[in-house]
């Protein structure tokens, strides 16, 4: 069975904007002109993160002007960031020539929401709420969100979370969107940047809660419901996420009796059934079977981790690129198709991924 690849895959994997959108290498210069490539952004720089947040509405499917939400969406600051890049309170003429008047409205909406308390306010929904939301703000008149824009925002903090969060976030943003200040001193362990980098073992739950109102979009509005989660028609328990997370990484830091694959693949087994919505365990079922000589099951985890990894756009465990592990679950499913993996560990070294011409 060959590859099911995403459309713009190979164009993202290339860094090929221009081929997603024509207009995007000019975009891309208007905001690298403002030093986004130079500013830190918890798993690497601002530009990382904003390029990240783009790919995932991309392979979403999300209309030009939710994606363009992704890319700019905290650049006249907001509550979380202090990532100043354009001028919201001034100049906004500016961006909205540039992007169209729809999308900058978009950024900047999203830039002076409460976005802890829309969050907050999401949560307790089981359904998108028809009148929309009001969003008190001290100090200032409420913003007001239509329905359509709580999907649209709903949209990208999903997004927007899942490129950044890992272990890191789950200690120093412990309990959000109901997060409270902790003093980092008494707690300077957790402040130690980047940490671990462990996967987020709190972050997935969240999110599936929050998807759990785009499941059913009108068709009208023009906005593809996010195929993770099962298209936001499942909730993953908070846990059963620390539960996967804990037998993933005791599998990958090799903290099991090393006797024999046995230990091992029963944990990453029970990883996938505590939470199937992420790739990575699934590839390392699938090198365990390449080893073990099972092509077939091989074969099926890898195209499953793969299928999972384009329907985030971005990595859970962050300690390689999203783009890394893309590749090497594409070498999985080559390699259980080939039925052939290196009986040597030198052979290891030599795997790469020659795919043939689009």
């Amino acid at each position: 069975m060959p590859e099911r690849l995403h459309p713009h895959l190979r164009a993202l994997l290339a860094d090929d904007w221009a081929r997603v959108d024509p207009e995007m290498p000019r975009l891309l210069d208007l905001l690298l002109a403002r030093s986004a490539g130079e500013d830190w952004h918890k798993a690497g720089t601002f530009r990382d993160h904003l390029l990240g947040v783009l790919r995932t509405l991309t392979l979403w499917d999300q209309p030009r002007e939710v994606r363009l939400l992704g890319l700019f969406h905290s650049v006249y600051s907001n509550e979380y960031v202090d990532l100043k890049l354009f001028d919201g309170a001034g100049n906004r003429a500016e961006l909205a020539e540039a992007l169209g008047t729809e999308a900058e409205r978009l950024i900047h909406t999203f830039c002076i929401m409460p976005r802890s308390l829309f969050t907050q306010r999401l949560l307790d929904e089981e359904d998108l709420p028809e009148e929309g939301m009001a969003l008190e703000r001290d100090g200032a008149p409420p913003v007001l969100l239509s329905a359509r824009d709580v999907a649209v925002f709903a949209i990208a903090t999903m997004a927007d979370v899942a490129e950044q969060w890992h272990s890191w976030q789950d200690e120093i943003f412990a309990g959000f969107p109901f997060q409270r200040p902790r003093p980092t001193r008494e707690n300077w362990a957790a402040s130690l940047w980047p940490g671990p980098l462990k996967p987020t073992a709190t972050a997935l739950s969240m999110l599936s809660r929050l998807g759990r109102v785009l499941s059913d979009l009108p068709e009208e509005w023009g906005l593809p419901t996010p195929p993770v989660f099962a298209r936001c028609t499942a909730v993953l328990d908070p846990a059963e996420e620390m539960a996967a997370c804990a037998l993933y990484w005791q599998a990958v830091t090799r903290g099991l009796p090393m006797g024999g694959m046995g230990p091992t693949h029963r944990a990453l087994e029970a990883c996938i059934a505590q939470n199937p919505y992420v790739g990575e365990p699934r590839l390392m079922l699938a090198q365990l079977a390449l080893i073990a000589g099972d092509w077939d099951m091989a074969a099926g985890q890898a195209r499953a981790g793969l299928d999972l990894l384009q329907d985030w756009g971005v990595a859970w465990d962050k300690r390689i690129a999203w783009s890394g592990w893309v590749a090497w679950a594409r070498i999985l499913l080559q390699s259980a198709e080939a039925r052939r993996w290196p009986e040597t560990l030198t052979g290891l070294n030599g795997l790469g991924l020659v795919a043939a011409p689009s």
